[in-house]
């Protein structure tokens, strides 16, 4: 059992190695996972009992180990609260990752028992990528920890990613991984020569292609000449300082001075980081024309004729009750609170996006009024629990001139399809904005501008990244980061990069792969209940 062990542990180490922001070690992935086939393999032939039981136990903590290593950042960024409240807060991401991960490797027990390795292995793709699909669905989504996002740092390697999105990148590593293994167990297992060549012509297709082709398409990419002149700023204010201790007019006044630091006549974008315009409790969406901060923005912009401001602000909306002769908001009415992304230009235009991807415990409570009894837990590490509202649909936000922008706010950037969404309606840019401070000088700020990259690839846009404390950027369609800030520095950056409206693979059918994946998987777990009803049924009649 020490063995196993030992071998569950080193797949979580290598896995760990391999992850952003590492560079070197990404070819890791390939057989990361194969000491942990190996070890789950070992209890499967062994003649202990309970073997589900160990299979879970064991891929967990391995999983436990990839997860806490690469993710560590999680604690520092609510560790203020006090290590009571911080310390288990940052076991939710740590353990629920490991623990639907684990539950596929049980999932992948249970389908061999009725069936053999070879269909049992196909069977644990699925289940994992049915376990990566749910994990960006629920209210408890954090699909940081997606294995397609592990080549975030290498981008030149999947470059295919613009037909298949990240789960191809997933399907990659499990093929590979179980070539390896497969291979490996011929040996121990004195398999046929011709087999064990078979395989490893198989591993060298496999492994070989997508990079030749990924290498191909990168170096061959062209862009398309359609210039427009972007601006990012990055007024490095202190997330713990922003509200209270330096007031909105002083903040708008750092942005203006960075922004007209290097605009230029015909810049079209100049695009602030997520809440830029931190007014408590929220600006007043329907009354933001005579708001001093939109104010002080129009004015800025008044020297810039074509140009807009994508900023983030904290805003609300008042739905009135029964009462409509009411002046001020009453006791019967609701509000509704939202992370936006504001677009002002010179005119009396102004368009909202709701942040729509919000986290969970933070900036939403997961599964509504069931988990209720942990507002006042949440509350400590962000605000008031629950308190945004996002919209159904990803959005668009369009210059005067025509050019469609899709904000992406913050935690939104790890979702494919969502910012796929907004291409697909318009979007020739994208623009994240972001605060990266909470999680201070970690790897954590890395892998989320590592993580644009593949937006970038999967839609063919160039990103314009604006972080508040973390690192501000310009991505170009290849996924090449052209210009980027360093951390905890005050910057403004301008690019001319170029705007697409054409639409790839990806964007148009978004993610298929992991809808296929799962609907086979549900096919699966169908299949085991039967086999595990009709056992039951069988040792009942053989008791009697």
């Amino acid at each position: 059992m020490k063995k196993n062990i030992l071998l569950s542990v080193f797949s979580g180490l290598l896995l760990w190695l391999a992850w952003p922001p590492m560079h070197y070690t990404t070819f890791f992935l390939f057989f990361g996972m194969v000491p942990m086939l190996i070890a789950v393999e070992n209890i499967i032939k062994s003649t202990s009992t309970k073997k589900g039981t160990k299979i879970f136990e064991l891929t967990f903590l391995g999983f436990f180990v990839w997860n806490t290593f690469s993710i560590y950042w999680v604690y520092n960024s609510i560790k203020f609260v006090g290590e009571l409240v911080a310390v288990p807060i940052s076991l939710i991401p740590y353990s629920l990752g490991p623990l639907l991960m684990a539950s596929a490797f049980w999932l992948y027990y249970r389908f061999r028992l009725a069936t053999n390795r070879s269909k049992g292995l196909i069977a644990l793709v699925c289940f994992w990528i049915a376990y990566e699909y749910l994990h960006q669905s629920w209210d408890l989504a954090f699909p940081w920890m997606t294995l397609g996002n592990g080549f975030a740092a290498t981008h030149q390697w999947v470059q295919w990613y613009e037909y298949t999105g990240v789960y191809g990148g997933t399907i990659w590593i499990w093929v590979i991984n179980i070539l390896i293994f497969l291979i490996y167990i011929g040996f121990t297992e004195a398999q046929l020569k011709q087999t064990r060549l078979k395989l490893s012509a198989f591993l060298l297709a496999f492994l070989t292609l997508p990079l030749i082709f990924s290498l191909y398409k990168y170096n061959n990419y062209k862009e398309q000449a359609d210039p427009s002149n972007i601006v990012v700023v990055q007024p490095n204010i202190d997330p713990y300082y922003k509200n209270g201790y330096i007031n909105t007019s002083q903040q708008i006044q750092i942005l203006t001075h960075l922004s007209d630091s290097v605009g230029q006549v015909n810049t079209e974008y100049f695009i602030w980081p997520e809440t830029a315009i931190p007014d408590s409790p929220g600006i007043d969406e329907d009354q933001i024309r005579t708001h001093p901060d939109y104010r002080q923005v129009l004015q800025f912009l008044s020297k810039y004729r074509n140009g807009n401001v994508i900023t983030g602000a904290e805003t609300r909306k008042y739905f009135r009750g029964t009462d409509d002769d009411i002046a001020e908001p009453g006791a019967g009415d609701r509000i509704e609170n939202y992370n936006t992304a504001v677009n002002i230009e010179n005119s009396a235009q102004v368009q909202f996006y709701h942040k729509s991807k919000l986290v969970p415990g933070v900036e939403s409570l997961p599964f509504g009024n069931a988990l209720s009894f942990l507002k006042p837990v949440f509350e400590h590490i962000g605000g008031a629990v629950g308190s945004y509202v996002g919209q159904e649909n990803a959005g668009v936000l369009y210059a005067q001139s025509g050019i469609g922008a899709a904000p992406v706010i913050c935690y939104e950037s790890i979702w494919g399809e969502w910012v796929a969404g907004a291409v697909r309606d318009g979007a020739q840019f994208i623009a994240i904005i972001t605060n990266d401070g909470w999680w201070e000088n970690t790897s954590g700020k890395d892998q989320h501008l590592d993580y644009a990259k593949l937006r970038a690839i999967e839609t063919r846009r160039w990103v314009a990244r604006s972080a508040n404390t973390g690192i501000s950027a310009f991505i170009n369609q290849r996924g090449d980061i052209v210009q980027q800030s360093k951390w905890w520095v005050r910057a403004a950056l301008k690019q001319d990069i170029n705007l697409n409206s054409d639409l790839t693979f990806y964007v148009k059918h978004g993610d298929y792969l992991p809808k296929i994946g799962s609907f086979l998987a549900v096919l699966g777990i169908i299949f085991i209940g039967i086999k595990m009803r009709l056992r039951r049924k069988e040792k009942t009649v053989a008791v009697h």
